[in-house]
């Protein structure tokens, strides 16, 4: 009984894994720092060329996202905007963007600052996944 139990409760624990969501991706930021959690996905994308420029007193944000494989990608990217203390504007403003990428095609994408008090942003990108 203990071991049908134990099975089942394993089962469990993978069945919920399965359901995870696939959020692991590639980070980087105005300031010069990229991360990479997830190494296969890093093999596949690379994110770079990030810009800043100015329209009035809103900063708008760019990166280059290059696709580095010969297949077919779908990927979703996000911006994120600071202040100059280091806090979120508008987490829950921006939303994720689709994007599709052929084999070894690069974007530049784009994002303006929600508003003035934006000193630097973080583009993150990570493959996208349908439910």
């Amino acid at each position: 009984m203990k071991i049908a139990k134990l099975v089942l409760l394993v089962a469990l624990v993978v069945l919920a894994g399965g359901c995870a969501k696939h959020t692991a991706g590639i980070s980087a930021s105005s300031s010069g720092e990229t991360r990479v959690d997830n190494s296969t996905f890093g093999r596949e994308v690379s994110v770079g060329e990030l810009k800043m420029s100015s329209s009035g007193d809103l900063l708008t944000a760019h990166a280059l996202i290059q696709s580095r494989v010969a297949t077919d990608l779908r990927l979703q990217y996000r911006f994120t905007w600071y202040d100059t203390q280091g806090l979120v504007i508008d987490g829950e403003g921006q939303s994720w963007q689709s994007l599709k990428l052929h084999g070894m095609q690069q974007m530049q994408v784009s994002s303006a600052a929600p508003n003035p008090s934006a000193s630097r942003y973080e583009v993150y990108v990570r493959k996208a996944f349908s439910n």
